[in-house]
């Protein structure tokens, strides 16, 4: 028969415990660096998409919301259709059947404003003159235009009349204007 006397010392004890809880948090806390510093083989995007069958309404103030995540993630929104307002916008570089589905978007608070829109792909393009104000339907498609980018193919498309708020509201908290950076 064995008998051991065994002593416990209540400090040894929680120093020891304390050193394991050290150990455990110093691991837990290199392993997430680990994991979104090293390990982070994608980066953070939104992958909210919308149903291919349904027409998204693009309004005032998720305009700038739905061109920004439409490009971002370009892949998840082919396909997807939406009914848009806005006017026809030319540069000089595009086809014939090109234009700018666009909006004026504020960038200080005098007013001044920058042109955001998609780049619209139509057959007839030429029937609308610059400025006019048309309304609509059309399926995303990916573009290439000095680089890809989202793109409309026009399902229908008719004029309309400018509407009482020509602006369209910032995209929310992410967007950065580019006014302020200089």
């Amino acid at each position: 028969m064995f008998i051991f006397n065994v002593k416990l010392n209540k400090n040894a004890i929680s120093k020891i415990l304390f050193i394991i809880m050290l150990i455990v948090i110093v691991a837990i806390f290199l392993f997430g660096v680990y994991v979104i510093f090293v390990k982070n083989d994608s980066s953070f995007t939104i992958s909210d998409s919308i149903k291919s069958d349904d027409v998204f309404e693009v309004t005032e103030s998720n305009y700038a919301n739905v061109l920004k995540a439409a490009n971002d993630n370009i892949d998840s929104y082919i396909g997807c259709k939406v009914h848009i307002k806005g006017y026809v916008y030319r540069l000089i570089d595009f086809e014939e059947n090109q234009f700018v589905i666009a909006r004026n978007m504020p960038i200080s608070q005098d007013m001044q404003s920058l042109v955001v829109g998609f780049l619209c792909e139509y057959d007839n393009a030429m029937d609308f003159k610059d400025g006019a104000w048309v309304d609509i339907v059309g399926e995303i498609t990916k573009g290439n235009f000095k680089g890809d980018i989202a793109m409309l193919k026009i399902i229908s498309i008719k004029e309309t009349e400018e509407p009482e708020n020509p602006y369209v509201s910032l995209p929310d908290d992410t967007y950065i204007p580019t006014s302020n950076m200089f």
